[in-house]
């Protein structure tokens, strides 16, 4: 397999947000997922770090410390400064370089981050035009304002766990995603970008809040407020087709199939299928969509049964045919080497500067006239463009040297290159 080098340096940054400088002070998942979708479309995401690193660069497995894999995942395609906020230096070139931002992005609490001394009402005051976006567990405006949150406490408080244990049968559990995180990370980066767009027209720039437990009641609340949407209630909450123990993958003589047998057409012909076509007439479970989702467990415990008569490969075949949505169920070693992703090119080798041969996860969508890089920039090491970034911004040499001797930045020290990258060099 022909590997792509990501060395990287030079490669100017294409896409839709080409020209966009993101001031990224987040770290773990949930505020860098949402900057590597900006970043992804071309913003320049300055990832700025203190001088111990974003924590989740230590989440292994790793070739060189400090570049551990979702920490690879989460944060190609940005560039990484040290400044110890903590220091007054560290903190007035924070603000120098925030001129000369379009957004500052956070993730941790407001309380926290006014401690270190940056707040909306200075970044205003020295770049009216900035936007500053948070990223938090819960809106200052409620009780639980100034909580600390986590993906899995958000879930909990989301009722998650709840559905997972209503529609199985079990004990309560997490979505093993960190869902939250993803799910809050992707709303903060639409309402980043439609501040962006409102500016545009305005000329305005705007504090931003994005919190995980309202954004994840939406998400959740859309599917399940169900007969509570009214007032008083016609019915319980939830919805009856995602809630049945009977919604799973189906097992068939030799492995697991997913189908979805939802409409009316699908129906007629999936009964057909099996050789009980007279139910799609005499039987009044199938009298449309409001039938069947009062029986639908009992719908779905048909299906399963039937399901168990043939092969995957049986099954694949009949249902493709038939145009009744069908998949079979993979795992993730499944994934690495399944051939629409192949072919499409979203799961490359390529070469890291440092860490060797990688796969690297490709980004999905795809722009006719503001095309996305096809060989993206790799994650950064702690620090690795901390002189190059200071400099853009106007920081003489002098300037730079006096940092790196308060402690305020770091000089960057590339790791040993990894034996794979020496051999594909």
């Amino acid at each position: 397999m022909k590997k792509s080098s990501l060395a990287g340096k030079g490669k100017e940054m294409t896409g839709p947000l080409k020209g966009l400088r993101v001031l990224d002070l987040t770290s773990v998942l949930m505020g860098p997922y949402a900057t590597q979708l900006m970043a992804d479309l071309g913003a320049d995401v300055v990832k700025i770090e203190s001088p111990s690193g974003d924590t989740v660069r230590g989440i292994g497995p790793m070739r060189n410390p400090g570049m551990g894999t979702i920490f690879l995942h989460v944060n190609r395609n940005k560039r990484s400064l040290v400044l110890d906020l903590k220091k007054p230096e560290g903190l007035e070139a924070f603000y120098r370089l925030a001129r000369t931002a379009d957004v500052v992005v956070y993730n941790i609490r407001p309380q926290a981050m006014k401690r270190l001394g940056i707040h909306y009402e200075r970044l205003k005051a020295e770049n009216p035009g900035i936007i500053y976006a948070g990223l938090y567990g819960y809106s200052e405006s409620g009780p639980y304002a100034g909580k600390p949150a986590y993906d899995d406490l958000i879930q909990g408080a989301c009722a998650v766990p709840d559905l997972v244990a209503r529609s199985s049968g079990g004990e309560p559990r997490y979505v093993p995603l960190t869902l939250a995180d993803r799910t809050v990370g992707l709303m903060g980066s639409n309402t980043i970008l439609a501040a962006v767009i409102a500016r545009s027209l305005t000329g305005e720039g705007q504090e931003i809040e994005i919190p995980m437990f309202e954004t994840m009641v939406q998400y959740v609340m859309s599917d399940h407020l169900s007969g509570e949407t009214f007032v008083p209630p016609i019915g319980p909450s939830g919805y009856p087709r995602l809630l049945v123990k009977e919604r799973r993958p189906y097992k068939t003589l030799d492995g697991y199939v997913c189908v979805l047998v939802y409409n009316d057409r699908q129906w007629q012909a999936f009964l057909g299928l099996i050789g009980k076509p007279e139910l799609y007439m005499d039987d009044p479970r199938f009298g449309g969509i409001g039938a069947r989702t009062q029986h639908i467990d009992e719908l779905y415990t048909l299906v399963g049964q039937a399901m168990g008569t043939k092969t995957n490969a049986d099954w694949l075949h009949l249902l493709e045919r038939a145009d009744i949505p069908c998949m079979p169920l993979q795992d993730i070693d499944g994934l690495i080497d399944d051939p629409h992703l192949k072919a499409i090119g979203m799961i490359k080798t390529v070469v890291h500067p440092t860490e060797g041969e990688i796969r690297q996860i490709g980004v999905p969508v795809k722009l006719s006239a503001t095309p996305v890089l096809t060989e993206q920039r790799p994650a950064p090491g702690l620090g690795q463009h901390s002189e190059e970034i200071l400099r853009e911004a106007g920081f003489t040499d002098d300037e730079v040297r006096a940092l790196q001797a308060q402690g305020a930045t770091l000089a960057y020290s590339a790791p040993a290159l990894f034996p794979t990258q020496l051999a594909c060099a």
